[in-house]
């Protein structure tokens, strides 16, 4: 496969050449998580800012 699964106007796509096996199916989903787990550490600092809110004591 040399396009991603996702990617619908690839002219491949929908067309696979073989039928997948276990073993591709089970790699294919590994490497789909392991993009998915490394875009999100890539964005983590943006997914998560430090609010700059600092509460005021209350007045007595």
């Amino acid at each position: 496969m040399n396009h991603d699964r996702q990617d619908v106007k690839h002219p491949d796509h929908g067309q696979p050449k073989h039928k997948e096996s276990e073993a591709e199916k089970k790699e294919r989903k590994n490497h789909a998580d392991e993009n998915q787990d490394q875009a999100l550490e890539e964005t983590f600092p943006a997914s998560d800012p430090v609010s700059p809110f600092v509460p005021a004591k209350a007045p007595d």
